[in-house]
């Protein structure tokens, strides 16, 4: 796992923890990000948008997520399908 990668994971999880599960869409995650879809995660040289970011992944999510873990886990493939880390 790579430091941008380690450092996102990170962010990721701290920001959906907090989100009612099963989480059914990415609109049950908004409420959980410190300023809305402005949310910003950085790693490296990476910056991302939550609006960014559910473009980019988008269709590699597999709701309903259980857990914050499982859905982190499919953030940071899809993230890595893209060619975005």
């Amino acid at each position: 796992m790579t430091d941008v990668e380690a450092e996102l994971r990170q962010q990721f999880t701290e920001s959906f923890s907090d989100a009612e599960f099963p989480v059914t869409s990415q609109m049950d995650l908004v409420p959980t990000l410190p300023d809305g879809p402005r949310t910003k995660f950085t790693a490296g040289d990476r910056t991302l948008s939550a609006m960014e970011l559910a473009a980019k992944i988008g269709g590699h999510q597999d709701f309903p997520y259980d857990d914050v873990e499982s859905l982190v886990d499919d953030v940071v493939e899809g993230l890595k399908t893209e060619g975005v880390i």
